[in-house]
C-alpha cells in the first residue's frame, strides 16, 4: 500500500513540472496505474490524484488534457464516492465557462464519467447520486439558452445519460421533460434535433403519466400550428418518439393520424417528407393501431410518390427518339442545366413516401391482394423516376412485395392449398408485361445503380414466379449483354448481372434463349477469363447452366450445339489448367467443364482424352478432390457414353482410397462414383480393381453412420448383379458386418430396405459361397440362441422385425425355399419348448409373409395364432396380433369374417383383435376392403363408447383408416355421430378424424376442408377429454395440413385460447396419508392447448393476431411446470418470428422470466424438485438468450436491469455462459426450439 501511494505522490509531483513532455508522462504512467484492478487509494492520494487531475484540465498543452480526461474513466470505479461528486461539479461548472476549450474538454470529461459509472441494479448509491448532480446542472445550463454551443453539449450528455442510466434519473423526469418541450421552439435547429433525441431516450424509461404528459402538449402543439417550421419539429418529434418507445405511442395515434394526415396537404416539402417518416415509424413500430389507418396513408403515399411539380415526365417518348436521331452528348448536357433546380426538394417528398410505401408492404402480409391491385401499378409507374436516390427506394418497395409473394409457394401450402392464396401470383402474372416495359429501356442507362437495382428486382421476380420471363427474353437479352460489355460497368455491377443471368437460366425452358445464345454467349465466355476471381467464378456458373441449355439431353431439340463448342471449352479448359487461381474458380471450373463433358462430350474429339487427364491430376490434389468426384460422377452418368477408359486404369485405385479418408461428403461421393461407374462401364473394368474397392467396404458398413452403410449397401447390390464373382470372395467379411447391422436397434427405413435388396441379389447370384439356408440360419441364430423357454427378449423390439422382414425377403426370392420355412417357423410356435423370442420372431415372420401371399395352405395357423393370444409374454401377445392382421391381408376371403365374429364373442381378447383388425384396414388395398366395409363400421361403432381408453384410441385409429376407403360416405356418418352419443363416443368419432389426416396430399382432403369446422365445434364440448382430444385433432392438422384450418381461425382461435385459462373448478385435494396433495385435471387439456398455439406459430403465423396470441403466452409463462416449459420455448421462437411484437410487450413478459430464474427450492426437498426447478431455469434461461437476440432490446429498461441482474448472480451468469455455448454450437436459430 505504502508502495503504491509513494509511486503515486512521485507522479503527482512530476505532474507539475514545467516540461509538457515530464506532465505527459507522468499521466500516461498514472492511467496505467489505474487501470490496474488490484490499485487501491487512501484516502489522502484519492484528494490529491482527484485535485491534480481537474487541474490538468486546464492544462496548456492539449494532449495532457486530452490524457487527462482518459484518466478519470478509470478513476470512477477506484475513488469514493463524495469525490466522483467533487468531479462531476467541477466538470459541470467548467462546463459553462468561457473558454471554448475548457468547455468542450470538460463535456468528454462528464461523457467518460457517465459511460464508467456502475448500472443502477447494482445496488450503490453512487450512480443515482452522481446523476442527479449533473442532471439538475444541465437542465440548468439547457434552460439559460445563452450559448447555443453549451446547449448543444449539454442536451447531448443528458441523451447519453438517458439511454444508459435513464431508470435512475426517475425522480428528475418531469423537469427533464419541461427542460426539454421549450428546446423544441429553438432559433437553433440543431438545438432542436438533439432534443428531440434526448426526448427518444427519455420515453424509454419514463413513467405513463410524463409520457402522456408529453404526448398531450406535442397533440397540442400540432393543433395549434404556430408555424410551419415548428410543426415541422413536433411531426419529427413524434416520429423520433415512435422509432425509440413505438409500443408506448401506440394508444395516442388514434388523436395523432389525423393531424399528421391533415399536414400532408399543407405545401411544404420538408414537412411532407417529416409527416411520411412519421407514417412509417408508426407502421414499423404498432402495426395493430395503425390497422384502421392503413388505407389512408397507403392513399397519401400513392399520391406523393408521383409528386414532382418541376418536371414533365409526358413528353419522354418523343424526347428520347430525339436524342436518338442527334448526337446525343450535347443534348444531355442541356437537359441538366435545365432541371438543376437547386431548391426542388420535391425528391425527399417521394423518396419518403416510397420508404414508408416499404414498411407497409413488409408488415401487412395479409393485405397482399390490395397491394397488387392499387400499389403494385403504381410502383411499376414509378420505375421512370428520375432522381436516383428516389428509384432505389422504389424498386427496394416492389422488392418488397415480391418478398412477401413468395412464402406462399411453401411446403405447408403446396398440400392441398386452395387457389385462394395463388391469387397474388396470378395478379403478379399479369403484370409481368408492364414491370419488362417499364425497365427493359433502364437496363442500358449509364447509371450503375439504377441497373443493379433493375437485376435485382428481376432476380427477385424470375425466383417468385419461375417462367414468367420466357416471352420476354428478347427484351432482356440487350441488356444483360450491354452490362457485361460495357467498359464502365464496375464488377460488381458483372457479378449482379451474371447472377440474374444464373437464376434466368435455372427458372426457364431450354428452348425460350436458343435464338440468342449467339448474342449471349461471347460476353459470358469473356467473363470467364475476367482477371478478378469473383466474376469468373461466376461466369462458371452462368456457363455450366448455358451448357444444358445449349444441348439438352432430355428431349430432342432442333438446336445445332456444335459451332458453339469452340466457344465455350478453350475459355473453361483454360481455367481448369490454371493452378495459381482462387480455390472458388478451381471448383466452378471443374464442375463446370464435368458438365460440358456430359452434354457435349461428343463434339470434343481429340481435346477429350487431354482433359480427362487433368481430372486425374485433380483427383490427386486434396483440396480439389472432393469437386472432381462429383464432376466424374455427372460425366459417368452422361448419356454420351462418354470413353472413361484412358482414365479409369489409375483412376479407380485413388478412388477406392478415398473411401479410407475420415471426410464423410468425400466417402459418400466415392461410393455413388463408383456405383455409376460400376453401372456403365462394367466391360472396362478388370477384376483386380474391384477387389481393390471391395476390401474397403465391410469397414463402412457400421450403425454409427447409417447413411454411409446405406449407401455401401446399395453399391454392394450393384455389384452383387454385376461382377456376382467378385462378390462370393469377400462375402464373409461383408456379410458379417451385415447380420450386426440387422441386429442393432437403430436399422430402419432406408438402410433396412438396403439391406433386404441386397440378400436378395446376393441369393440370387446362384454363384455365392452363401446359399438361402445360410443366410437364413445366420440371420435367425441370435434368437436362437436366445436360451430357455422363460427367458425373456435378449435382442431389441426392432431387430427382430429386421430380421423378419430379411427372412421374408429371402423366401420371396427363393419361393422353392420358401414353404419349408414357413412350415419351420409355424412348428417353431406350436412347440412348448421355445422360447418367447423364438415365438416373436416367427409371428413376425408369419406376418410379413402373409402379408403378400395367401397361407391358407397351413390349416393350424389360425389356432396357433389364438392360443398365442393367452401367452404370458406380453410382446408374444402383440407380435401374434400383428400376424393375425398381416396373414389376414393375404387371404381376407376367409379371416376377416372370422376375426370380426371374434371380436363380438371375446371380450378378454378384444383389445388384441382390434390391434389386428388395424393392421388389416391399414394394409390392405381399398377394393379388396370395399366388400367388408359395413360389417367392420357396424362393429366399430359398437365398441366406440368403451369405458377403457386404449381400446377406444384403437377403435378411432380403425374408424379413421377405414373412412379414407370411401370418404365420401363414410365422413358425413362420422359427422353425425357427433351430435350423439355420449361424451366417449364423441371422442373416439374427434380423434378418428385425426387419423385422417396425413402430411400427404389424399382425396380425403377437399372433403375433410368442408367439415373439419364441425368437428372443431367440440372444442366447447361440456366434457373435459372430448376438448383434449380435439386439441389433438386441431394440432394434427395445423401441424399436417394447415390449409384445412387456416380459413376457420377466425372462429376457433376463441375457444382455442378459452383452453389456455387455469380453470379453479378443476384443481382438487387429494389426502395421501398425513399428505395433501393437490390435483389439476384441467393441466392436460391446457397443454395440448399451448401446444397447438406453437404449431400455430410454424405454420399459420399471418393469421394469427399476434398481440392478442402474446397475451395466452403470457398467462402461460406463470402457469404449472409443464406449460411453462412450453411457453418458454414458444417465445424463443416468437423473439425470432416476430421480434417487434415481442418488444411491444417486454416489460410483461419479462417479470415471469425474472421469476423462474431467481426461485430457489426448499433445503429439504426431494432430487427430482431440484432437477425440476434446474430444467425450469435453463429453459427460461434459452428464453431470456433468445429474447437478448432482438435488435435494440438493449433499449428497454426492464431488459437492461434484468440483464444486469444476470451479470451480478454468479449463479445465473454461469447458467446464461452454458446457455451461450450450448446455441453456439448449434448450426442455426431455428434448432432453439428442438431443445
Amino acid at each position: 500500500m505504502a508502495s503504491v501511494s509513494y509511486h503515486i505522490s512521485s507522479l503527482l509531483e512530476k505532474m507539475t513540472s514545467t516540461d509538457k513532455d515530464f506532465r505527459f508522462m507522468a499521466t500516461n504512467d498514472l492511467m496505467m496505474e489505474l487501470q490496474k484492478d488490484s490499485i487501491k487509494l487512501d484516502e489522502d492520494s484519492e484528494k490529491k490524484v482527484v485535485k491534480m487531475l481537474l487541474k490538468l484540465l486546464e492544462d496548456k498543452n492539449g494532449e495532457v488534457q486530452n490524457l487527462a480526461v482518459k484518466c478519470l474513466g478509470p478513476l470512477v470505479g477506484k475513488v469514493k464516492e463524495y469525490q466522483v461528486e467533487t468531479i462531476v461539479d467541477t466538470l459541470c461548472t467548467n462546463m459553462l465557462s468561457d473558454k471554448e476549450q475548457l468547455r468542450d474538454i470538460s463535456s468528454i470529461g462528464l461523457k467518460t464519467v457517465i459511460a464508467e459509472l456502475p448500472p443502477a441494479a447494482t445496488g450503490s448509491t453512487m450512480t443515482a447520486n452522481v446523476c442527479k448532480k449533473i442532471t439538475a446542472q444541465l437542465t440548468g445550463a439547457i434552460g439559460k439558452q445563452e450559448d447555443v454551443s453549451v446547449q448543444l453539449e449539454a442536451l447531448d450528455i443528458l441523451s447519453d445519460m438517458l439511454s444508459r442510466l435513464g431508470g435512475t434519473l426517475y425522480s428528475f423526469h418531469s423537469n427533464i421533460l419541461t427542460c426539454l418541450l421549450p428546446q423544441l421552439t429553438s432559433p437553433r435547429l440543431a438545438v432542436r434535433k438533439r432534443a428531440i433525441i434526448a426526448l427518444g431516450h427519455l420515453v424509454l424509461t419514463c413513467s405513463g403519466s410524463i409520457f402522456s404528459e408529453l404526448t398531450e402538449h406535442l397533440l397540442a402543439e400540432l393543433k395549434r400550428n404556430e408555424s410551419t417550421s415548428t410543426t415541422r419539429t413536433y411531426i419529427q418529434c413524434v416520429a423520433g418518439i415512435s422509432r425509440q418507445a413505438g409500443h408506448r405511442i401506440g394508444e395516442h395515434l388514434e388523436k395523432i393520424i389525423p393531424l399528421i394526415v391533415q399536414y400532408c396537404n399543407v405545401d411544404d416539402d420538408e414537412l411532407r417528407e417529416y409527416c411520411f417518416q412519421a407514417f412509417e415509424s408508426f407502421v414499423r413500430r404498432c402495426p395493430k393501431e395503425m390497422d384502421p389507418h392503413i388505407s389512408s396513408v397507403m392513399g397519401l403515399c400513392l399520391k406523393y410518390i408521383t409528386f414532382d411539380p418541376n418536371y414533365n415526365y409526358d413528353n419522354e417518348e418523343e424526347e428520347e427518339e430525339m436524342m436518338e436521331t442527334e448526337n446525343g452528348e450535347d443534348e444531355e448536357q442541356e437537359s441538366d442545366d435545365e432541371y438543376s433546380d437547386d431548391d426542388d426538394i420535391s425528391w425527399k417528398v417521394r423518396r419518403a413516401a416510397a420508404k414508408c410505401l416499404e414498411a407497409i408492404v413488409s408488415s401487412r402480409h395479409d393485405l397482399l391482394q390490395d397491394f397488387y391491385r392499387t400499389l403494385s401499378p403504381a410502383l411499376i409507374s414509378r420505375f421512370k423516376e428520375r432522381e436516383e436516390n428516389v428509384k432505389a427506394d422504389i424498386f427496394n418497395a416492389y422488392i418488397s412485395l415480391l418478398k412477401q409473394t413468395l412464402p406462399t409457394q411453401s411446403w405447408l401450402h403446396s398440400s392441398g392449398a386452395s387457389g385462394k392464396d395463388d391469387v397474388p401470383l396470378t395478379m403478379l402474372q399479369n403484370q409481368v408485361p408492364n414491370i419488362i416495359k417499364a425497365l427493359h429501356k433502364q437496363l442500358k442507362e449509364k447509371s450503375i445503380k439504377s441497373r443493379q437495382s433493375c437485376f435485382s428486382l428481376l432476380t427477385e421476380l424470375a425466383s417468385v414466379l419461375p417462367g414468367c420471363l420466357a416471352d420476354h427474353i428478347p427484351a432482356l437479352i440487350p441488356g444483360i449483354v450491354f452490362s457485361l460489355a460495357d467498359k464502365s460497368s464496375s464488377s460488381n455491377m458483372r457479378i449482379d448481372t451474371l447472377s440474374f443471368l444464373h437464376v434466368l437460366l435455372c427458372n426457364h425452358q431450354p428452348e425460350v434463349f436458343h435464338p440468342h445464345v449467339k448474342a449471349l454467349l461471347p460476353s459470358v465466355v469473356t467473363c470467364i477469363g475476367d482477371p478478378f476471381y469473383k466474376i469468373t467464378s461466376e461466369a462458371l456458373l452462368v456457363t455450366q447452366q448455358l451448357v444444358k441449355v445449349i444441348r439438352p439431353l432430355d428431349k430432342a431439340y432442333t438446336f445445332d450445339a456444335k459451332p458453339y463448342v469452340k466457344d465455350l471449352f478453350p475459355g473453361t479448359l483454360k481455367r481448369l489448367k490454371a493452378a495459381d487461381i482462387d480455390q472458388e474458380v478451381k471448383e466452378r471450373a471443374i464442375s463446370c467443364m464435368g458438365q460440358i463433358i456430359y452434354n457435349l462430350g461428343d463434339h470434343l474429339s481429340t481435346d477429350l482424352q487431354p482433359t480427362l487427364k487433368i481430372f486425374l491430376e485433380r483427383l490427386k490434389n486434396e483440396i480439389t478432390r472432393l469437386t472432381t468426384v462429383k464432376a466424374l460422377t455427372l460425366i459417368a452418368s452422361s448419356p454420351l457414353k462418354i470413353d472413361l477408359r484412358p482414365i479409369l486404369g489409375e483412376g479407380l485405385p485413388i478412388l477406392a482410397s478415398f473411401l479410407r479418408k475420415n471426410q464423410r461428403a468425400l466417402k459418400l461421393s466415392t461410393l455413388n462414383a463408383l456405383d455409376i461407374l460400376v453401372k456403365n462401364y462394367s466391360d472396362s473394368l478388370k477384376p483386380a480393381m474391384i477387389e481393390a474397392v471391395l476390401t474397403e467396404l465391410p469397414v463402412l458398413i457400421t450403425e454409427n453412420d447409417m447413411h454411409v452403410s446405406q449407401v455401401t449397401i446399395m453399391f454392394l447390390t450393384t455389384l452383387a448383379k454385376v461382377y456376382p464373382s467378385c462378390i462370393s470372395k469377400i462375402s464373409g467379411s461383408v456379410l458379417a458386418e451385415i447380420f450386426q447391422l440387422v441386429h442393432s436397434p437403430v436399422l430402419q427405413g432406408g438402410a433396412l430396405n438396403a439391406i433386404i435388396d441386397f440378400f436378395q441379389a446376393l441369393v440370387l447370384t446362384k454363384t455365392a459361397a452363401v446359399g438361402y439356408p445360410e443366410l437364413v440360419k445366420q440371420l435367425t441364430a441370435p434368437v436362437y440362441s436366445s436360451g430357455p423357454a422363460g427367458a425373456s427378449l435378449t435382442l431389441h423390439k426392432q431387430a427382430y422385425h429386421s430380421i423378419a422382414k430379411c427372412v421374408a425377403a429371402l423366401s420371396s426370392a427363393c419361393p422353392k425355399e420358401a414353404p419349408a420355412t414357413v412350415n419351420q417357423f409355424v412348428q417353431d410356435v406350436k412347440s412348448p419348448k421355445s422360447s418367447p423370442a423364438v415365438q416373436v420372431l416367427a409371428f413376425l415372420f408369419l406376418a410379413e409373409v402373409g402379408r403378400t401371399t395367401n397361407l391358407s395352405a397351413q390349416r393350424e395357423l389360425r389356432t396357433v395364432i389364438l392360443e398365442a393370444f393367452s401367452s404370458p409374454s406380453e410382446e408374444v401377445k402383440s407380435a401374434a396380433s400383428y400376424a393375425l392382421g398381416n396373414v389376414s391381408v393375404g387371404n381376407l376371403k376367409e379371416y376377416l369374417p372370422f376375426m370380426l365374429k371374434e371380436i363380438g364373442s371375446q371380450p378378454k381378447r378384444q383389445y388384441l383383435l382390434l390391434h389386428s383388425l388395424k393392421e388389416v384396414i391399414s394394409c390392405s388395398p381399398a377394393d379388396s376392403l370395399t366388400p367388408y366395409v359395413e360389417d367392420i363400421w357396424a362393429l366399430l361403432f359398437k365398441h366406440c363408447e368403451c369405458t377403457e381408453e386404449g381400446t377406444r384410441n384403437v377403435v378411432a385409429e380403425c374408424l379413421g383408416k377405414l373412412t379414407l376407403v370411401n370418404p365420401a360416405e363414410l365422413l358425413p356418418r362420422l359427422r353425425k355421430q357427433l351430435s350423439a352419443g355420449s361424451p366417449h363416443a364423441r371422442s373416439t368419432v374427434v380423434t378418428a378424424i385425426k387419423f385422417t389426416i396425413t402430411d400427404q396430399p389424399q382425396p380425403i382432403d377437399a372433403l375433410l376442408k368442408g367439415c373439419i369446422g364441425d368437428f372443431l365445434q367440440t372444442l366447447q364440448d361440456p366434457d373435459l377429454n372430448v376438448r383434449r382430444v380435439a386439441l389433438a385433432l386441431f394440432n394434427s392438422a395445423a401441424h399436417n395440413k394447415p390449409s384445412l384450418i387456416r380459413d376457420l381461425l377466425n372462429s376457433v382461435l376463441p375457444s382455442l385460447y378459452n383452453e389456455t385459462r387455469v380453470r379453479r373448478e378443476l384443481i382438487r385435494e387429494v389426502e395421501m396419508g398425513p399428505f395433501k396433495h393437490t390435483v389439476d385435471d384441467g393441466l392436460d387439456v391446457r397443454k395440448a392447448a399451448f401446444e397447438c398455439m406453437y404449431t400455430l406459430l410454424e405454420s399459420c403465423l399471418d393469421r394469427l393476431d399476434i398481440y392478442d396470441y402474446l397475451n395466452h403466452v403470457e398467462e402461460g409463462l406463470k402457469d404449472h411446470y409443464d406449460i411453462r416449459m412450453l411457453t418458454f420455448i414458444m417465445l424463443a421462437r416468437l423473439s425470432v418470428l416476430c421480434p417487434n411484437a415481442v418488444l411491444q410487450r417486454l416489460e410483461r413478459l419479462i417479470e415471469p422470466l425474472r421469476a423462474t430464474c431467481s426461485t430457489k427450492v426448499k433445503a429439504g426437498s426431494v432430487k427430482q424438485e431440484f432437477e425440476k426447478q434446474d430444467e425450469l431455469k435453463r429453459s427460461a434461461m434459452r428464453a431470456v438468450a433468445a429474447l437478448l437476440t432482438i435488435p435494440e432490446v438493449e433499449k428497454s429498461p426492464a431488459m437492461a436491469e434484468f440483464s444486469s441482474q444476470i451479470r451480478s448472480s454468479p449463479e445465473m451468469a454461469s447458467l446464461f455462459e452454458s446457455i451461450q455455448k450450448d446455441s453456439a454450437s448449434l448450426p442455426t436459430s431455428e434448432s432453439m426450439d428442438m431443445s
